[in-house]
C-alpha cells in the first residue's frame, strides 16, 4: 500500500521544473503570443501601421548598438538577417503567390536560408564584430543574397524546383504555404535550439526559439508585406531581450558552478526580512586539491560542491562568495530549521565518492578494457560551514555574514568538516 508520503525533494524539484518553463516561455513566448494576437484581433491590428513606421529602424539600432556595446555579435548578425529577409520579401515577394517566377524564389529561398542562418549563429562562439571572424561572417551574409541575385537572373526556374520540391509525398504538405525544404529547416532549427535549452537552460537559446517561431509563423500565415515585416520585427526585438538577458545573467550568475554570484548575493540580502539564516560554506583542504591534482580537479571539486548546494534542502538559496567559499542563506527560517538541513547538506558532501579522472582518457569507449597500471584514484571531500541568525546583537545582513564566518572559522579550527554556529 502506497504510504502516501511526499518524497522531500519532490516539491523542489517541481518548483525547479516550473522555473525552468517559466526562463523558457519568458519573455519570447508572451511577446510572440502578444504578436499573433495583434494581427488576428482588428481592435490592435490597426495599430501595426503607425508603430511599422519607426519600430524596424528603432530594434535595428537597438540591436547594433546593444551587441556591439556587450559583444553580441550574434545578436547583430541575426538582426542583419532578418532586415535583409525583410527588405527582400517587401521588394520581391509583395503579391505572393500571383507573381512571377523571381519572386517566389525570394520567398521560398528566403524561408529556407533564415532558419539554417540562426542555428549557425546560435550555435557559433561569440569572436566579436569588427574582428576577421566577423567580417568573415558579414561576408557570408552578404554572399548568399547576392548568389540569390545571380541565380534568379541566370537560372531561376532550376533553383525554384529544388526550393519546392517535394522530399516527403505527403499531400497535406503541397496545401502549405512553406515548402518542403523551408518545412524541415524549421523543424530541424527547433530541435537543435530546443536541444540547446534543455542542456544550457540560457535565454539566448530562448530566444532564438522563439523568434524562429514568430518568422516561421510569418512565413506561413500571412504574405509579404506590413503584417510580414511586424514579425520580423518582434523576432528582432525577441532576440534584442534575450541578449540584455544573457548580459545580466552572466554578471549575475558564477559561470564556473552555475550559482548565483556574489553580486546576486548583495541584492538578496537587500531582500530579506527579520527573520533568518546565514551559513558559510567552506571546502576543506581546497588548496591542497589545487597543488596536488591541478586546477582542473580543483574546478571539479568546485562544481560538484555546488550541486549539491544548488539542491540544499529547507528553502536555502546557494551562492558563490568566492574561491572556494559558498553562502546559503534561509529566509523565514530559524536556526533549528537551517541547522538540521546544513547537516544533511554536510554529510551528503561527505558521502559523495570523488573520482580524480585521468587527463589523457580516450574519447571513445574502448572495446577491451584494459588494466590500467595507473587505476582511478576516489578521495574524500569535505566542508565545514559556519552559521549565524539574524539576532539582538547582529542586525545588518553584513554583521551577520561575519558572524557566520567566524563560527566557520571556529569549525575550521575544531578539526573540519563539522558545522559550528
Amino acid at each position: 500500500m502506497h504510504s502516501g508520503k511526499v518524497p522531500p525533494d519532490a516539491g523542489r524539484f517541481g518548483v525547479e521544473g516550473m522555473k525552468r518553463w517559466a526562463a523558457f516561455f519568458l519573455p519570447g513566448g508572451v511577446l510572440f503570443c502578444a504578436a499573433v494576437l495583434a494581427v488576428q484581433m482588428p481592435s490592435l491590428k490597426t495599430m501595426i501601421p503607425p508603430v511599422m513606421v519607426f519600430a524596424p529602424y528603432l530594434v535595428f539600432v537597438s540591436a547594433a548598438l546593444i551587441g556591439w556595446r556587450f559583444n553580441r555579435s550574434s545578436l547583430v548578425f541575426a538582426v542583419l538577417i532578418l532586415a535583409c529577409a525583410d527588405r527582400a520579401l517587401l521588394a520581391w515577394a509583395k503579391d505572393l503567390p500571383g507573381i512571377g517566377v523571381k519572386g517566389q524564389l525570394v520567398f521560398h529561398a528566403a524561408a529556407f536560408l533564415v532558419p539554417l542562418n540562426l542555428i549557425a549563429l546560435s550555435l557559433m562562439k561569440e569572436r566579436g564584430i569588427f574582428t576577421f571572424h566577423g567580417a568573415w561572417r558579414i561576408s557570408l551574409i552578404i554572399l548568399q543574397p547576392v548568389t540569390l541575385a545571380a541565380f534568379a537572373r541566370l537560372h531561376s526556374e532550376p533553383m525554384l524546383a529544388y526550393l519546392t520540391m517535394a522530399v516527403i509525398p505527403w499531400p497535406f504538405l503541397e496545401r502549405a504555404s512553406l515548402a518542403q525544404p523551408a518545412l524541415i529547416a524549421f523543424i530541424l532549427a527547433f530541435l537543435i535550439l530546443g536541444i540547446k535549452f534543455m542542456i544550457n537552460k540560457g535565454a539566448k537559446e530562448s530566444g532564438f526559439f522563439w523568434a524562429l517561431l514568430t518568422l516561421f509563423w510569418a512565413f506561413l500565415s500571412v504574405r509579404p508585406g506590413m503584417e510580414s515585416g511586424f514579425y520580423f520585427t518582434v523576432a528582432g526585438f525577441i532576440l534584442l531581450v534575450s541578449i540584455i538577458e544573457a548580459s545580466h545573467a552572466m554578471a549575475f550568475r558564477d559561470e564556473l558552478t552555475g550559482l548565483p554570484a556574489r553580486r546576486a548575493l548583495k541584492e538578496d540580502l537587500l531582500k530579506l526580512g527579520n527573520h533568518y539564516a546565514l551559513a558559510m560554506v567552506d571546502i576543506d583542504h581546497f588548496k591542497q586539491f589545487n597543488d596536488t591534482y591541478g586546477h582542473d580537479v580543483g574546478d571539479q571539486v568546485l562544481r560538484m560542491v555546488a550541486t549539491k548546494l544548488a539542491r540544499v534542502s529547507g528553502g536555502g538559496k546557494s551562492f558563490r562568495y568566492g574561491g572556494e567559499e559558498f553562502t546559503v542563506i534561509f529566509s523565514g527560517r530559524y536556526a533549528d530549521h537551517a541547522k538540521a538541513h546544513l547537516e544533511d547538506l554536510r554529510k551528503e558532501v561527505e558521502s559523495t565518492d570523488f573520482i580524480i579522472r585521468r587527463r589523457m582518457r580516450p574519447r571513445k569507449k574502448p572495446k577491451r578494457v584494459r588494466e590500467a597500471g595507473n587505476p582511478l584514484k576516489s578521495v574524500s571531500v569535505t566542508i565545514s560551514i559556519g552559521m549565524a541568525c539574524r539576532d539582538e546583537k547582529n542586525h545588518r545582513p553584513q554583521e551577520v555574514i561575519k558572524a557566520a564566518d567566524k563560527a566557520l572559522y571556529r569549525a575550521k579550527k575544531q578539526g573540519r568538516n563539522r558545522l559550528c554556529t
